[in-house]
């Protein structure tokens, strides 16, 4: 029975190690690099993605000093799992050069869930998966849900998460990739211009509002929004943010 219970022991082990963990892979380059970089992500098998502009703050000094050049930027948006993670990243220093001042930077952000089997399939196409328990921080306050919707539509996205006592989001604008993964995993077709919400919300209330989010803004609407979420450390400047969600809620409770 010893051996038994060793056993079942080590096999539940072998389950827990084998569950992986995703991550919102973040890539921000010198726009001039923003093709060659997402040639590499799709041969590494990343053809889901998104592309947002941006610009760099740095003083010229600083520029010159990591041999950077100008401020025009591209930010790229990948998931993928811890496995997926430690090739790229591999490659990146490997294959792109990326540690060479001038070219760029990558990391990763621990994603906590995601929205709907669907969605999971799509975000993480060709990469080896093993679903766990969903990840959260101990003592995490808030969670940063992130929509990814078709362009035009953030505010459908909105009223949606509204009604469940967001207060409001930032959009960011973005082109995405892999719209045949989306026919084949979603079912749908997605154009390319995408908005990108990012909410901030209580990690009480980020569940609520994702599902309103995938029932009012889903696949069956115009909008066809993905959301997904990303645990929160730490917080300044929330106070405001608390109190209209408060004041929203009381309102909805008392009509």
């Amino acid at each position: 029975s010893t051996l038994m219970r060793s056993s079942a022991a080590s096999d539940v082990y072998k389950r827990q190690v084998n569950m992986s963990e995703l991550y919102l892979m973040v890539t921000i380059i010198n726009r001039n690099l923003t093709k060659k970089f997402m040639d590499f992500y799709t041969d590494t098998g990343l053809e889901v993605s998104m592309t947002a502009a941006g610009s760099g703050t740095a003083a010229n000094e600083i520029l010159d000093y990591f041999g950077l050049e100008g401020s025009e930027k591209s930010v790229l948006f990948h998931v993928v799992t811890d496995g997926k993670w430690s090739e790229v990243k591999r490659k990146l220093s490997k294959e792109m050069k990326i540690d060479i001042p001038g070219v760029g930077i990558a990391f990763a952000i621990r994603i906590s869930s995601i929205g709907g089997k669907k969605t999971l399939n799509y975000l993480t196409c060709g990469q080896e998966f093993v679903k766990g328990d969903e990840s959260v921080l101990k003592e995490t306050k808030y969670e940063l849900v992130v929509v990814i919707a078709n362009q035009g539509y953030s505010e459908d996205v909105m009223d949606a998460a509204r009604k469940v006592h967001a207060a409001g989001g930032t959009v960011i604008h973005a082109k995405g990739t892999g719209a045949k993964k989306a026919e084949k995993f979603l079912g749908v077709t997605l154009v390319p211009e995408k908005d990108m919400i990012f909410i901030v919300t209580k990690t009480e209330n980020k569940n609520d509002i994702m599902r309103a989010i995938m029932d009012e803004a889903g696949f069956e609407s115009k909008a066809k929004s993905i959301v997904f979420s990303i645990p929160v450390t730490d917080t300044a400047g929330m106070r405001l943010m608390e109190e209209i969600e408060e004041s929203m809620h009381l309102t909805n409770n008392n009509t």
